[in-house]
């Protein structure tokens, strides 16, 4: 072991690595039978379904390759482990969503313009088949996320859950041009399948980005932090404070305190991270004990002590 980590920067998923091996093994079987079927058919909609799909085996790889390199320890260069992998790998299978939609509006609108035969028969039994088979993964991925919070899990579901709506949508079009011959409509669905897809990969590439960007995750009120560990007995003030996620669950804080010099500071520590446990679930936090008369602050430190200063002669004209 390289170092020691109170909170270990690893993460042992086997629920999302079985959810995802089967979902890669089902979604790259489908997927050759897909493209056959659209290449066979000359249908646009499960043309544009089987792309979805290619993009889907190509996520699930990058996906269980975060998942298998999140099991790996820390080590002198990679102080965290591998988690963030987990969000490279979420940000690049969402901007390939977004360039795949944009490839099927073009399609579909190239479609609309020059219409061509489509084979119904063909068209609706592989539609028919994938709509069980997303069916079926969209439950298998659901129930592992009950299980474990992991944001390429998740955003294997959502794929699923667009995957399943193309697939009703692949079959609304047959039975629509079937009764109609409004070949139109093939087309017309594809870029409705299209809009879905840009959709959920738009979300994945903003959710991931947010995390690359180490902004505050949105379960959590910077302010009301601040203000919990200012409660904290012998805290004086907080400042210089950070929260961020390394991974879709796993979180770290580092902040400054004016303490006051009268309390042990090991019994501060100790009562604020107790407060960022017990209160908000934050288990890897990193706290700096300051005092301002020793620390320069600058302004800020110069009013500290100002406001500190007019405290104590209040409270000494009350005595």
């Amino acid at each position: 072991m390289y170092d020691y980590h109170h909170l270990r920067h690893v993460k042992e998923q086997a629920t999302s690595k079985r959810a995802l091996w089967i979902t890669l093994i089902l979604t790259a079987f489908f997927t050759v039978v897909e493209i056959i079927g659209g290449l066979a058919s000359n249908s646009l909609a499960l043309l544009s379904d089987s792309a979805h799909m290619v993009s889907d085996v190509i996520a699930l790889g990058l996906s269980m390759t975060a998942i298998y390199l999140a099991s790996r320890p820390p080590n002198a260069k990679f102080t965290f482990g591998f988690l963030r992998f987990e969000i490279i790998a979420s940000f690049l299978n969402g901007f390939a969503l977004c360039l795949i939609a944009i490839g099927i509006f073009y399609e579909g609108v190239r479609r609309a313009l020059n219409p061509q035969e489509i084979d119904l028969g063909l068209m609706l039994t592989i539609a028919s088949i994938g709509f069980t088979v997303n069916l079926v993964l969209t439950f298998v991925l659901s129930r592992s996320m009950k299980e474990e919070e992991n944001l390429n899990v998740k955003s294997a579901l959502w794929h699923f859950i667009g995957d399943l709506l193309s697939s009703i949508g692949v079959i609304f079009s047959a039975i629509i041009i079937y009764f109609t011959d409004w070949g139109w409509v093939d087309p017309l669905v594809s870029v409705v399948i299209g809009g879905i897809i840009f959709t959920g990969g738009a979300k994945i590439v903003k959710e991931s980005y947010l995390i690359l960007m180490e902004s505050v995750p949105d379960k959590f009120d910077l302010d009301e932090i601040r203000k919990a560990i200012g409660e904290v007995e012998g805290v004086e003030d907080v400042h210089e404070m950070h929260l961020w996620a390394i991974s879709s669950d796993h979180y770290s804080l580092t902040a400054h305190v004016f303490i006051n010099e009268h309390i042990q500071p090991f019994c501060i520590i100790l009562a604020i991270n107790e407060t960022l446990q017990s209160k908000y679930g934050i288990a890897h936090s990193t706290i700096q004990m300051e005092h301002a008369t020793i620390h320069p602050h600058g302004e800020y430190g110069k009013e500290f002590l100002r406001h500190k200063e007019e405290e104590e002669k209040a409270r000494e004209l009350l005595n």
